[in-house]
């Protein structure tokens, strides 16, 4: 998920309940949600080295463990600031630093949790297993879930100004029910996706296509709309791309459906699966297809593309693809990972 949703869950954890029993919770928690993300500054080397290592150790159930460990050796060094400006300031509720490391590395799995229930992906096992898990319920960016994680924030935060005008007491830090209603929404959210994505995964399944019967189906999501999925189905000779509307269920509902032959597999397309780019790319992808094409100064470009990220309705828009260059020997030249090219050192 985009960063803002990790850092809205991590917030209405802690306001759900451990803001209560130890200094830092809210902080902690919130920083925790989003910290699995600093892998992106493999992009220091490149955007092929980022695509490499997103979602890797940092994403996984081990790699958790020092990640929330950092947050809490963060956590500290700003407690001990905050202490010098003001001794005072935690006598009441002082940090619990065992519990604070315990929830942090709870939360740091809630963000694995949260990519796991989108279409990229993670690898949770990592690195025992390169494996990726991906739930495909909800899209990346889900303004439902944005909507219900501020709400849990907000809508306390405008009760206790109404209490302040009026001068009423509080018993306690703010928001624990308010916090506890909007992470019921996502799972209830969830529930519903779930339950939409599994019948248009089999709306895919029990058809057939120009006589083909279907190898393999996804079902992909779109934002808001939890009945509306992108169909990718593999047969043996070729591709299907089309809409699925859940609620009826119906594949291919606007007639728009598209047949793509599997590309023919070549000594060009061979020796750029083997590089180290393409290795990775084809690790992740689910439904990988290859373009290839012949350099005016000799030599061949392949292109790598993913049939998930080739929704039907978005004019052709092509989303994180790859590229290898190869020599008429076929010999690595660069690799290109989206917009960028990497030369072979």
């Amino acid at each position: 998920m985009e960063p803002i949703t990790h850092f809205l869950l991590g917030a209405n954890l802690g306001r759900a309940g451990l803001n209560r029993r130890t200094a830092l919770a809210t902080a902690t928690l919130t920083l925790a949600a989003e910290a699995p993300d600093i892998d992106m500054l493999a992009r220091f080397d490149g955007r092929v080295a980022a695509f490499a290592y997103h979602r890797g150790f940092t994403h996984s159930i081990l790699g958790g463990v020092l990640v929330a460990a950092l947050v809490i050796v963060l956590m500290y060094c700003v407690y001990r600031v905050l202490q010098w400006r003001n001794p005072a300031r935690f006598v009441k509720l002082p940090p619990r630093w065992g519990l604070l490391f315990a929830a942090a590395y709870g939360v740091v799995l809630t963000h694995i949790l949260l990519d796991f229930t989108n279409n990229y992906g993670v690898r949770a096992f990592w690195p025992f297993s390169e494996r990726w898990y991906s739930w495909d319920i909800v899209f990346i960016i889900e303004p439902v879930m944005l909507v219900l994680l501020a709400g849990g924030l907000i809508v306390p935060a405008l009760g206790s100004l109404i209490g302040d005008e009026i001068g009423a007491r509080r018993s306690g830090p703010p928001g624990r029910v308010a916090a506890r209603l909007a992470l019921l929404g996502i799972v209830l959210l969830w529930g519903v996706r779930d339950y939409e994505h599994r019948r248009a995964v089999a709306a895919l399944d029990a058809r057939m296509y120009q006589g083909a019967e279907p190898l393999r189906v996804s079902a992909y999501p779109y934002w808001v709309n939890p009945f509306k999925w992108y169909g990718v189905v593999e047969t043996r000779e070729f591709f299907v791309r089309t809409l699925v509307d859940s609620l009826t269920p119906e594949v291919d509902p606007d007639g728009g459906m598209r047949i793509r032959p599997k590309p023919e597999e070549t000594p060009v397309t061979l020796a750029a699966k083997q590089t180290h780019l393409g290795r990775v790319y084809l690790s992740w992808a689910q439904f990988p297809v290859t373009e290839t094409e012949e350099l005016p100064g000799g030599g061949y470009r392949v292109r790598f593309a993913d049939l998930r990220y080739e929704y039907p309705d978005r004019g052709g828009t092509r989303s994180l693809g790859a590229a290898v260059e190869l020599d008429p020997q076929l010999q690595v030249l660069r690799e290109r990972f989206g917009g960028e090219a990497a030369a072979r050192r």
